[in-house]
């Protein structure tokens, strides 16, 4: 009779990875752009939903901003007596901080329920999930320059001429928009886990509200305030923004630069988390 020999045990191979990877390649970017075409129809469906069905449609945009302005100025200006940077109009001066914050709040609030928001195509379609947060940042792009209408129309109103520092803009607004879509990563995939997220959204702005010179200026602190004021990378922005707009004083170059490494670290790590955590979305939704 002839033996039969036992099969030989099969072998695990285990193949790890050497090194960590970065939060975003070179083939990330090129995947992003594969897939543009997405985020534009996701950016103008966001845009189109927002103001369906009401009364005013675009004109919140205006309105949002415009009536903050005038309760600020009521409250801080009037009761309180919190004077402008420069001999500014403290409304043009309040209204020109109001503008990025608005589109900055408008950012947290659209991106902290994006993926959620999207269940459907998540578990449906494949495409890179950072396109859905992104898209929810560039939207309130729109309602920015909406509202910015309203600012030219203010500097005619205070016979205020434009200066050459108008050219910086971008440089700011983008600054903005790399904090939103950081700290959106976070919420974003935060509240596939935990459905909490949304009602600590608000929260969260009224408190970064007062860490943020919006209704006061950063001269009117003292240098070390300054200095750790300089952690907040709205600070920057607001502060910028100020100065690219109304064309007054010197620029606080130590307090743009410090924001900006700020809001770079804060989308890195928001990469870094959303990517780490994205392959159980469509499980956890």
């Amino acid at each position: 009779m002839t033996a039969i020999e036992a099969p030989a045990p099969h072998r695990t191979i285990r193949i790890q990875r050497t090194g960590r990877r970065l939060p975003l390649t070179l083939h990330d970017l090129r995947e992003l752009w594969a897939y543009h075409e997405l985020m534009f129809f996701l950016v103008w469906r966001d845009v189109k939903v927002k103001y369906k069905q009401t009364a005013l449609g675009a004109a919140w945009a205006i309105l949002v901003p415009f009536s903050q302005m005038v309760v600020f100025t009521l409250l801080f200006n009037q009761a309180l007596h919190v004077k402008s940077e420069y001999h500014v109009p403290y409304p043009l001066f309040v209204f020109t901080a109001m503008l990025p914050w608005t589109y900055f709040t408008s950012c947290l609030s659209a991106s902290s329920a994006s993926i959620v928001g999207n269940q459907n195509l998540i578990t449906k379609v494949f495409f890179p999930r950072l396109i859905i947060p992104l898209a929810a940042v560039v939207a309130p792009v729109i309602d920015f320059l909406l509202a910015f209408t309203v600012l030219v129309g203010m500097f005619l109103y205070y016979g205020r001429a434009p200066h050459w520092h108008l050219v910086v803009i971008p440089a700011f607004l983008g600054m903005a928009l790399l904090t939103a879509f950081g700290v959106g990563l976070w919420l974003s995939a935060l509240n596939v886990r935990y459905r909490d997220v949304p009602f600590i959204v608000p929260y969260l702005t009224q408190i970064w509200f007062f860490v943020t010179p919006i209704v006061y200026g950063v001269t009117a602190l003292k240098p070390r305030t300054q200095e750790l004021i300089a952690l907040n990378p709205m600070a920057g922005v607001i502060d910028g923004f100020r100065w690219a707009v109304l064309g007054r004083g010197l620029p606080h170059y130590h307090v743009y630069a410090v924001s900006f490494g700020i809001a770079l670290g804060v989308m890195l790590s928001g990469i870094w988390y959303f990517r780490r955590v994205e392959r159980y979305f469509a499980d956890l939704i």
